[in-house]
């Protein structure tokens, strides 16, 4: 079958098409004919050798969203059968490697049916950021009425934070750059804030003795904890420990560990359907032109996510 990886670590360019030996569905899993699959910042990691790649073997394999048909059920699985439309995360540099791949066998609870009303294309945006977002607001231990800051609200994962958030009855303060002010707008954000330098003086003259969360998607780190309440949370999506500052509980987002959470997507899956999470394509792209993704990924300003198909 055909994947998209790197044979050395690099950048875009080291992204090229190659084939290997077609995987098939073993007992508690199946495969999926993938049909598209999502770029993801976590993706460009990857290819440039900043995760662990000990238990891997070359050509490494980006991606952790994937969509597309099951075509092989495995042993000892229930419920699923071949032509089930499904929406899946997959964990690079594991056992069954990255979603970059025209076959991507898939263990149970890593993937669900695509919401009703949905195009291939869209479902692959939803996994990893959603996954990623119910993450923070479970760390984070919110409830109705309590007060959450989000930065970089106009990326994927900031829209999921936010809009997750406001189906739970959360007060949200996004933060947007002037030409991105009616997208996050749009999210229900309860105010508006400007990127950049002052947010953290802008969320205090909303909230004075500072929010009780605050969900840093644009990993602006110590530029923003000030906006934070004396011992609230902090969650960070790059693996970052926090600064210690004022009993504040800085939490590492890692993702990886909902791998199977089939719960959690058919939770994603519902809000879908309820128009509560609104899925984002920036633009569509043949599988062949990732590296073009990554390098305009990288480039930033992208909303929504590059979406790929073979």
């Amino acid at each position: 079958m055909k994947v998209v990886g790197v044979e050395t670590f690099g950048g875009p360019e080291a992204l090229a098409v190659h084939e290997v030996p077609e995987p098939h569905a073993g007992s508690g899993t199946v495969r999926i004919r993938v049909q598209a699959f999502a770029v993801n910042p976590t993706d460009t990691g990857v290819r440039a050798g900043q995760r662990d790649s000990s238990e891997a073997s070359p050509p490494y394999v980006p991606g952790m969203d994937a969509a597309g048909v099951i075509d092989e059920v495995g042993d000892g699985v229930e419920g699923w059968q071949v032509g089930d439309q499904v929406m899946a995360m997959a964990l690079p540099l594991s056992e069954h490697g990255g979603a970059y791949v025209e076959h991507l066998v898939a263990p149970v609870g890593s993937f669900t049916r695509i919401p009703a009303g949905l195009s291939i294309e869209e479902a692959a945006t939803v996994p990893m950021n959603g996954l990623t977002a119910l993450q923070i607001l479970a760390r984070s231990g919110l409830s109705t009425g309590d007060t959450l800051a989000v930065t970089g609200a106009a990326g994927l994962l900031g829209n999921y934070v936010v809009q997750l958030s406001k189906q739970r009855g959360i007060t949200v303060i996004a933060d947007a750059a002037p030409k991105d002010e009616d997208l996050v707008r749009s999210l229900g954000p309860d105010h508006l804030v400007r990127r950049g330098d002052g947010f953290a003086a802008a969320v205090r003259g909303i909230v004075p003795d500072g929010v009780d969360a605050l969900a840093d998607a644009a990993v602006q780190r110590d530029e923003v904890v000030e906006a934070v309440r004396d011992g609230g949370f902090f969650a960070d999506v790059r693996g970052w420990e926090g600064n210690g500052a004022r009993g504040i509980r800085f939490e590492r987002i890692m993702v990886f560990s909902e791998y199977t959470s089939f719960d959690l997507l058919e939770e994603l899956r519902q809000a879908v359907e309820d128009g509560v999470l609104v899925p984002r394509v920036a633009e569509v792209l043949p599988a062949e032109r990732a590296s073009e993704a990554h390098e305009r990924l990288e480039a930033g300003g992208t909303r929504g996510r590059f979406v790929l198909t073979w």
